[in-house]
């Protein structure tokens, strides 16, 4: 009923009117404000998570929510609630709508004031970890396809030339890395975090909420911005300033990142991809075998989130990197089985043909980096001059030329590599006749695979990404071969699973 009484109302189904509010909006808005203040956390996250997409879906699939003007009276006016409903609001246009020039200017004109009273006002509010978590990637997410659709100048419109020429400072990059900064800093997070390791602070233990009846907006808001950051610098092309935004979060540990799956995720994908552009492999595949084989074991448990399609998307995703990761760092030996079978499933042939480093494998390693890798953008302004040209691939292509660069550099490892493995030691003479090269051209080719074996880590010391290693002495070389510890505790876990469910079957057999 009221679905026909709201298209009736509103001049039919094409006839959007903003200032139309059908009942369940009013109920909807009535309810959140209430429960904002009363810091009903629970009931403000099945609001945010379960009703307002409901309603999005029979009421709002194909237009906007109501305008903020039109759901003023019913809050009371009030000016906070009134910034975080649009916020919800163009959330849902950028889902389910193309958003205009306008829009995506006046989005990010609400940023800046919402962001401005958490900074500077009194905030009085407890939210849940999932909205916080949203305004912080929907605020990256819109940052990044505003410029791509900024760099896509061919087909713009005059009046649309003339709008960014007006409003040059929205959504510059200085501006979105100072907000997420300031978030950063005013909430003490990097301190907070530091405390907590030590006992002093119940940040991770409380999932960031108080308790005491403060707020958790600034703290929680500050804590994903360095997520934020990372996701910003990553699509800069920016990975040392990406990873140092993360350390103060413990990516090997259970944190309040994992608290949102999709900020779980995030994470993960930018700290993995961030680390494969710096050669640091080991860390990447440690990383992507954790959350991927998470996934595998959860998954079933989001089906019903907004979020499960970005949810699969990521994970195949990040299946890609690893095949990278792995072809240019064989390190099967850390990678779960169960992640290891989906790999083979999903990759296996293609990682075969990688290994040959041909013009076949060069594409392969195309395909793959093209598919997995972030939307990078070029954050300065264009150059509004005729002739308007496109230059939104410029950035991608340029990292993708970096990447390919690396690949072929590594074309050279992979013989020495073979031998290495077949012997412990060998003279230099005899690999050099075995490769066909001359003894110098020998020695700078084993000098290459000990550079690109090797990597700075975050805190400027040399690790090994190897899994065959050497070492020359008087013309020999000998060959140091690294030998994972054996995980015994999963093969027991494994084969107690499979006894417990024989136990069970032979409970449920009836003898006579």
């Amino acid at each position: 009923m009221e679905i026909a009484e709201y298209e009736r109302e509103s001049g039919g189904e094409s006839g959007y009117d903003p200032n139309m509010v059908p009942d369940s909006v009013k109920s909807f808005v009535v309810h959140m404000y209430r429960h904002i203040r009363d810091k009903n956390v629970y009931e403000i996250h099945q609001m945010c998570e379960t009703s307002f997409q409901s309603i999005s879906e029979r009421l709002f699939k194909e237009t906007p929510w109501p305008s903020v003007e039109a759901i003023a009276p019913y809050v009371d006016n009030d000016h906070v609630f009134c910034l975080l409903y649009r916020e919800m609001w163009f959330r849902h246009l950028y889902a389910r709508l193309s958003p205009t020039l306008k829009q995506r200017i006046d989005s990010y004109d609400n940023y800046c004031s919402l962001f401005q009273v958490v900074l500077h006002g009194v905030v009085n509010m407890q939210l849940p970890n999932q909205w916080l978590w949203d305004m912080v990637d929907e605020f990256v997410y819109q940052f990044q396809s505003f410029c791509q659709f900024r760099a896509k100048l061919k087909n713009k419109t005059e009046e649309e030339i003339a709008l960014l020429r007006q409003h040059d400072k929205a959504w510059n990059v200085y501006g979105v890395l100072n907000f997420l900064q300031a978030l950063v800093e005013k909430s003490c997070i990097i301190q907070i975090l530091e405390q907590d390791k030590h006992g002093l602070e119940q940040f991770t233990a409380t999932d960031g909420y108080d308790y005491s009846g403060g707020s958790n907006v600034l703290k929680v808001l500050g804590y994903f911005s360095m997520v934020g950051l990372l996701r910003v610098h990553c699509l800069l092309g920016d990975y040392h300033t990406a990873l140092k935004w993360v350390q103060p979060i413990d990516i090997t540990q259970q944190g309040v990142y994992t608290s949102v799956i999709g900020c779980h995720i995030a994470t993960i994908y930018h700290y993995g991809f961030a680390n494969l552009m710096l050669r640091r492999y080991l860390d990447s595949v440690r990383e992507f075998n954790k959350i991927l084989l998470y996934i595998f074991k959860t998954k079933q448990y989001h089906q019903k989130s907004p979020q499960y399609e970005q949810l699969l998307k990521k994970n195949e995703q990040m299946y890609a990197l690893l095949a990278l990761c792995l072809s240019l760092c064989p390190q099967p030996n850390l990678v779960d089985d169960s992640v290891s079978s989906q790999l083979r499933d999903k990759y296996g042939e293609k990682m075969m043909r990688m290994l040959r480093y041909d013009d076949e494998a060069f594409g392969i390693y195309d395909e793959l980096f093209s598919y997995a890798c972030p939307k990078f953008i070029t954050p300065s302004p264009p150059c509004l001059e005729e002739p308007l040209v496109n230059y939104n691939q410029d950035a991608y292509r340029l990292q993708l030329k970096m990447f390919l660069y690396e690949v072929k550099q590594q074309q050279l490892l992979s013989g020495v590599r073979t031998f290495l493995k077949v012997y412990s030691s060998i003279s230099l003479a005899k690999l050099a006749n075995y490769m066909e090269v001359d003894g110098p051209t020998l020695r700078t080719i084993l000098l290459t695979y000990k550079h690109k074996t090797h990597a700075v880590d975050s805190d400027g010391r040399i690790i090994s990404n190897a899994d065959i290693d050497f070492y020359i002495n008087n013309d020999m070389i000998y060959v140091v071969e690294s030998k994972p510890a054996k995980r015994y505790g999963d093969f027991f876990l494994r084969q107690i699973a499979k006894l417990e469910g024989v136990i069970n079957d032979m409970d449920r057999v009836k003898l006579e």
